[in-house]
């Protein structure tokens, strides 16, 4: 268990709250220059999070939340679950942290300059231990337990892609059997599985996609978009096919659905940010749950509307209700199919306001922008801040909703 930190440090710390709000995504930037000049680091990131800016903004907002929050790091607890998930899922181990620790004070000295004082450095080199020693507990208890799970395992496991289904206009599918023919880890419905993929002409490239099938032990699903200029989804989409092999590591993430679930629920959902709530509605056709379900998703035409077929099977069956909304082009000359709703345009904060069931566990995923705004919107009617539940693949993207 890591030890308390001293009082003198905890001030110090928070006397540096306004430098991170001026600098916090300088220092975060130099930080990532110096931690990628190391070759076997680099390979441990998402390589597409550094060139559009994502993760040096997405950890600026978290260090930002950390000094925030140092006098009560427990209310980060959420946070610091979801960072040792993904660090799980990218295989992190305890000798990777004095890297990071060397690049993030390195940083801190170098665009604070005279400002880093001596007592300034030594305070964040505690602060920095003192969470470093919390996650990589964490992580290890993970570790632990992928090992123990029937199924499961640490590091990364080769598997073959099965079969490959178009599901959507941009979205495929691909079901992964693991080569050793040995049986899987049962996933919680939520969560995610890693990748390590070598792409030709970009090297080893990491990422993270939801599982979109329902818990079993022989086999995963994902479903991928396509994104224009996307290095890894376009080469999934271009290339990779039946018997392919891909290393993947054991599902991680806290976004999960416990089955059977206590209270009514709502999955409130955009583009492909519906594939988690695939799974976990997989899981409750399987349980049998008898709990009111509401699927609420966003898509641009008929033809971009993944598992559409599924959501009207299981709303005609009186397993779920249903809205559907399309921002750019809604079906024509058809009723919709019962337990659906069509609507034209976009899921906006003023409607979901007014459909707020406050006993309800909403579940969230989609676009950054598109979470903020239903997130914020589920607030300001009223909806209980443990009843809202979301998904956000950086690491730290979710620090300002702390």
């Amino acid at each position: 268990m890591a030890s308390p930190l001293d009082d003198r440090t905890r001030a110090i710390i928070s006397a540096c709250v306004p430098a991170l709000e001026a600098h916090g995504l300088a220092i975060t930037t130099e930080m990532y220059r110096r931690l990628l000049a190391n070759p076997d680091i680099r390979d441990l990131f998402n390589l597409s999070h550094q060139r559009d800016g994502e993760q040096p903004r997405a950890l600026a907002l978290a260090v930002l939340a950390y000094a925030r929050n140092i006098e009560n790091p427990g209310a980060l607890s959420g946070m610091v679950e979801r960072i040792a998930e993904k660090h799980v899922g990218l295989n992190i181990l305890p000798q990777h942290y004095p890297y990071v620790a060397d690049a993030l004070l390195g940083a801190i000295a170098h665009v604070l300059g005279d400002a880093a004082t001596p007592e300034i450095m030594e305070a964040w080199g505690k602060a920095y231990w003192f969470l470093a020693e919390i996650l990589i507990g964490r992580e290890e208890q993970i570790y632990e337990a992928h090992a123990a799970a029937r199924g499961g395992w640490v590091g990364w496991r080769a598997f073959r892609v099965r079969a490959r289904v178009p599901q959507a206009e941009g979205v495929v599918s691909f079901e992964l059997v693991p080569e050793d023919g040995r049986p899987v880890m049962r996933h919680q419905p939520g969560q995610y599985l890693s990748f390590r993929l070598d792409v030709p002409g970009h090297g080893s490239e990491r990422r993270n996609y939801s599982i979109s099938s329902a818990p079993d032990s022989g086999h995963y699903r994902i479903s991928v978009r396509r994104i224009d200029g996307g290095v890894v989804s376009d080469w999934l989409d271009d290339t990779v096919r039946e018997g392919a092999i891909v290393q993947v590591s054991a599902p991680a993430g806290d976004f999960t659905l416990a089955c059977p679930p206590a209270s009514p629920l709502v999955f409130l959902s955009a583009g492909v940010g519906l594939t988690p709530f695939i799974s976990m509605l997989g899981a409750l056709e399987e349980s049998g749950a008898q709990v009111p379900v509401r699927y609420i998703h966003g898509t641009r035409t008929p033809a971009t509307e993944a598992f559409g077929a599924y959501i009207r099977d299981l709303a005609a069956a009186g397993k779920l209700t249903a809205d559907i909304f399309y921002s750019r082009q809604a079906p024509k000359g058809e009723d919709a199919p019962a337990g659906v709703t069509r609507h034209e345009g976009r899921v906006t904060p003023q409607w979901l306001k007014q459909q707020v069931d406050a006993k309800a566990t909403w579940y969230i995923c989609g676009p950054d922008g598109f979470m903020r705004d239903m997130v914020a919107a589920l607030r300001e009617a009223g909806v209980p801040r443990e009843r809202i539940r979301y998904e956000f693949f950086g690491s730290a993207a979710d620090a300002v909703l702390v």
